[in-house]
């Protein structure tokens, strides 16, 4: 994985135009760059493949199963600083009920640093949001757990990790699986199954930013994804959001449905949309770069709405940069050419190394098979053993 929570002293291999770059964290691009297909050449963590040669069947973050805490500081994308609970004490979920001593909710409460690990499996029914305090890492690694009813709300809160959990079957009005906001940051989301809930799955709203949705799973479901949730919120120009190597299951719309923000989208597949793939509304910049859209019978992938902002005279939209997507199935992109480009933010102005390959029928599988909540066991706290 190229992990991109860098000191400045990692380089770039070359990418497949063959053109070396050397910038670090932080740094301006004159220029766009191409795709980065790998990991710095310095970097000692590689593709998750039987073939070390081999990245054509990967996902990226092979080594954070290394040790329990090994997931901390290593999203790649805007939520690459998120480090959870990394210096807080394990707490172990020893009780599905919603609330009560070794709860969820109990852990989640506390003030203090905390990674959260679990020591049943099974459904924790939550009949109110279960408020997830800073510094958290939720780690589902080791056991099954679904939570169902209510979902999770990120609120005025930073440097939050969930990993490896179900969610399905939320209920009421305005419930969401995850609900980020207001003014939350540095969120890694990973590895998560959600499916039927109400309203969102996930949605990251009223200011929140720098965030990562990776290897997450997706389906049975109308309102996917929102990013910026009202031409009002002027505020949420400063949301900046990653979403990669994701599986968007025939679900209906909103993969997401973005305004004001920055979202870089790669090598996530999204098949078979009720309504559309990705929208663009009001002043947002989206860079899709080696997705796979696979359309069914609704063939268009890219949508544009105009919207006004609360500052503005008049409506506007968003912008559509389309990287080396691939659109199979019959699938149009939709892209609206009167959009000038140089409109688009290039992801190299925020962060210096991701892993992006060719939208290719292997990643397609990979994806079908190797996102949402995996069958992992829980690595050993190599941190607590050393103490």
């Amino acid at each position: 994985m190229g992990n991109s929570h860098s000191h400045g002293h990692h380089h770039h291999r070359k990418n497949r135009n063959g053109n070396g770059s050397n910038a670090s964290l932080g740094d301006k691009m004159a220029t766009p760059v191409p795709p980065f297909k790998h990991a710095p050449s310095d970097h000692h963590h590689h593709f998750p493949s039987q073939n070390p040669t081999s990245t054509s069947m990967s996902l990226p973050y092979a080594q954070v199963d290394s040790c329990v805490r090994a997931l901390a500081g290593q999203a790649e994308g805007f939520g690459r600083f998120a480090v959870g609970g990394l210096h807080g004490a394990l707490y172990h979920v020893t009780s599905l009920l919603d609330d009560g001593p070794g709860s969820l909710r109990e852990g989640c409460r506390r003030k203090e640093p905390l990674w959260i690990v679990f020591e049943v499996s099974g459904t924790i029914q939550l009949y109110s949001y279960l408020s997830v305090s800073s510094y958290k890492t939720i780690d589902g690694r080791g056991q099954r757990i679904k939570l169902t009813g209510k979902g999770l709300r990120l609120s005025e809160c930073e440097h939050v990790i969930i990993c490896n959990l179900e969610f399905e079957g939320g209920r009421g009005h305005d419930v969401d699986g995850i609900q980020i906001k207001p003014n939350s940051k540095h969120i890694w989301i990973d590895r998560c199954s959600l499916r039927d809930y109400e309203d969102g799955l996930i949605d990251m709203t009223r200011g929140s930013t720098d965030i990562t949705i990776s290897r997450c799973h997706f389906s049975s479901h109308d309102k996917t994804m929102l990013i910026g949730g009202d031409p009002s919120h002027i505020g949420d120009r400063c949301i900046r959001v990653t979403i990669h190597h994701c599986f968007f299951d025939g679900t209906r719309q909103r993969h997401p449905r973005v305004r004001f923000a920055k979202v870089h989208l790669y090598n996530n597949y999204t098949r078979n949309w009720g309504i559309y793939a990705v929208c663009a509304s009001v002043e947002s910049q989206i860079y899709s770069q080696c997705n796979l859209y696979e359309a069914g019978q609704k063939k268009v992938a890219f949508k544009y709405l105009t919207e006004k902002a609360a500052d503005s005279e008049e409506g506007r939209t968003g912008c559509i940069k389309s990287d080396g997507d691939l659109f199979i199935a019959g699938t149009q992109a939709g892209l609206m050419t009167e959009i000038s480009e140089h409109n688009i933010f290039h992801p190299s102005e925020f962060y210096p190394v991701w892993t992006v390959e060719p939208p290719t029928d292997a990643l397609k599988q990979v994806l079908h098979h190797c996102t949402g909540w995996q069958n992992v066991h829980r690595p050993a706290d190599q941190v607590l053993a050393a103490e």
